[in-house]
């Protein structure tokens, strides 16, 4: 399959194959990060801008190491460093980018479709690293690829999706990802946390956390984005641990071999007990792990590198 995307918004608009197609080529990616010498020169000369107008820890840095070990060059951009704190507007502090001659632009904001506007107005590919409650498409590939890696496959697969629906742009993209390769996904929250009409994305909606583990592949837990609520959708966070929160009888109620995954950061002791993220169903830093060889492999596809060997 030939690439011939400039940008990365969302899986929305991306087909199975290219799903695939980038899962696949992340599987190229990953041993060079259990080299002695973890570096490629595969995008020397390569220049790559980190515009993050939101807080991050993983999604920043692990960008910044998939570029370091792809030999790109990499400038980071905040907001409370930028001249947009002078009043410069978002539109003029990109096209002063541009004119750099950058080649991407990885961008995360908390307005949904701020990346789709800016790719409409620059030439540099444009990588979508979290847009408000919309999508986070790097995230929602790392997660599959890491479900993959797992279970040796996606499709017929019995993905839950537990906790705040509604102000998740994880869900989403793992949503609009796990159905177009055929995993099965059901979604589980208090009523404030479920999006209405989101049936239509093709998921089941339980209301009662053991109905929706009950026989799973995967438990994906999502953490409460208190930082998103404009006012309280739940009565108290000690209620929602006590209805909703993944501990270790509940995980008996999903298979065996059943996986634990969160995007993090991890509340612990509310949405997920610790001897559960740290038990052995757990692979939460193996989705960290994922996220550095799935970057790397955006990176390399969106530059436009015809290179059939990362080497």
């Amino acid at each position: 399959m030939k690439w011939d995307k400039r940008d990365l918004l969302g899986l929305e608009q991306l087909t199975k194959d290219e799903i695939i197609f980038i899962l696949d080529t992340a599987d190229s990616f990953k041993e060079i990060s259990t080299r002695a010498i973890k570096k490629v020169p595969t995008l020397r000369g390569k220049t790559a801008v980190l515009l993050f107008l939101e807080p991050s820890t993983r999604t920043r840095v692990s960008f910044e190491l998939a570029a370091k070990r792809l030999s790109a060059d990499m400038v980071n951009i905040s907001a409370s460093t930028s001249s947009m704190l002078k009043g410069e507007s978002l539109r003029d502090t990109v096209r002063n980018i541009e004119a750099m001659k950058v080649d991407l632009v990885i961008m995360r904001h908390s307005m949904a479709g701020a990346p789709h506007r800016l790719a409409g107005e620059i030439e540099p590919g444009v990588i979508n690293a979290g847009d408000g409650c919309h999508e986070h498409p790097t995230q929602a590939l790392l997660d599959m690829f890491t479900i993959r890696e797992k279970k040796g496959r996606l499709k017929g697969l019995k993905v839950a999706i537990i906790g705040d629906i509604s102000h998740s742009r994880v869900a989403r993209s793992n949503i609009w990802g796990l159905t177009k390769v055929g995993a099965e996904v059901v979604i589980a929250g208090p009523p404030t946390y479920i999006p209405p009409y989101i049936e239509k994305m093709g998921v089941k909606v339980k209301y009662r956390v053991e109905e929706a583990i009950k026989g799973v592949d995967v438990v994906m837990v999502l953490r409460i984005q208190r930082e998103r609520q404009g006012k309280n959708l739940i009565p108290s966070l000690r209620e929602y641990r006590k209805i909703f929160g993944i501990n270790r009888d509940r995980l008996k109620i999903a298979k065996p071999d059943a996986l634990i995954m969160h995007p993090g950061p991890v509340n612990r002791g509310i949405e997920l007990d610790p001897d559960v993220a740290d038990g052995p169903q757990s692979v939460i830093l193996e989705q960290v792990t994922s996220g550095v060889a799935i970057r790397m492999a955006v990176m390399y596809l969106l530059s436009g590198v015809k290179s059939e060997n990362p080497d």
